[in-house]
């Protein structure tokens, strides 16, 4: 069988490269696109990338598997979605997750939470599947073998931030200077992880942070970074789902949805002492993730891209006649064929 593996930004690739390496496993091939150049400086040279559409109405893909919101409806092959993101209730309903665009044959989804959204979607539009695999990208957070060392035996803070201004604690100077203090205070070690879309500015600023106790990775493997930091100090972040799968407390800044799972926090002053609360694992919380665990990603095996690289070709082999067409949605598949600058009928 011949896969696709199509992104649009550079986050997106340690999402589909378990999928790769399913598939290759499994003996049949798969190849890449982005339609963002940006995204391409994120493949190495285990991924074979092809540049132009016309690359891919060649190579005629037989299943397409999606980690961004939309995918050219004239590419060949089944349409499905496996999300780029854990549902964090940054957008409305219709906005965001949830949002049916006319292009998917079959969303993969992550776990009950996304799940029975979906599968009321499906009853309403009726040209879908829905299928339950869990996600790609958190496979290695549960393998024995990570490809980082822990800096020292100190408790480890792992402060990480959305790129969207109006939840990013980068973006509050209060914030960067508590953490700036606490960083020189020594008592714990500070691993620091932006969103890729983060304004270069609040980068360089949390960059010249470095010290002995504070470290910035500029990477989008951050799950070797997960495994080696005890707490997160986060905002709104899609991250935060997938490291608190390790049922490892997280404490929000201002999370515009607190729930209680989260150790979310308004005022700058409360910082050091929840984070200290945070280190002692309090059993009320720690109740609250594994509650958060079972709806959201009930699967710890490590075996998500096995079930979506199963799912994907029973359904490309079943009969789909059950399935409405889809809908014509020609405004945005004009859209996207002026984005992809091809016209070709």
């Amino acid at each position: 069988m011949r896969f696709l593996i199509h992104i649009s930004h550079g986050y997106s690739v340690p999402i589909g490269k378990p999928l790769q390496k399913e598939i290759i496993k499994r003996g049949h091939d798969v190849k890449w696109f982005s339609e963002l150049e940006s995204a391409k400086t994120y493949l190495t040279i285990e991924e074979t990338l092809l540049n132009t559409v016309q690359e891919v109405m060649d190579y005629n893909p037989e299943i397409v598997l999606v980690a961004t919101d939309a995918v050219p409806h004239f590419f060949p092959g089944i349409k499905v979605q496996i999300f780029h993101g854990f549902l964090v209730n940054k957008w409305s309903f219709k906005k965001g997750h949830f949002r049916i665009r006319g292009f998917f044959d079959l969303y993969c989804t992550q776990g009950p939470s996304t799940t029975g959204p979906f599968n009321m979607l499906k009853k309403k539009h009726g040209y879908f599947e829905v299928v339950e695999t869990g996600w790609s990208k958190v496979d290695p957070l549960f393998s024995e073998t990570n490809t980082l060392e822990r800096i020292n035996a100190k408790p480890t803070v792992l402060i990480s931030s959305t790129f969207t201004t109006k939840y990013s604690l980068a973006n509050i100077p209060e914030v960067f200077e508590e953490i700036k203090r606490l960083s020189l205070i020594g008592k714990w070690q500070f691993l620091v992880i932006l969103h890729p879309k983060m304004d270069p500015v609040i980068v360089e600023k949390f960059k010249s942070l470095e010290n002995e106790n504070l470290k910035y990775f500029d990477t989008t493997d951050i799950i070797p970074i997960f495994k080696i930091a005890d707490i997160m100090f986060s905002d709104t972040t899609s991250a935060i789902p997938e490291f608190i799968l390790q049922r490892k407390p997280v404490v929000t800044f201002r999370n515009n949805k607190p729930m209680p799972h989260l150790m979310n926090i308004e005022e700058v002053s409360q910082i050091e002492e929840s984070l200290e609360r945070a280190f002692s694992y309090p059993k009320d919380v720690m109740k609250e993730i594994e509650n958060y665990i079972e709806f959201t990603h009930p699967y710890n095996d490590g075996k998500s891209s096995k079930r979506i690289i199963d799912t994907t070709l029973a359904f490309l082999e079943k009969d789909r006649s059950y399935l409405k067409k889809k809908p014509l949605n020609l405004f945005r598949k004009y859209q996207m064929r002026k984005k992809l600058n091809y016209f070709k009928f």
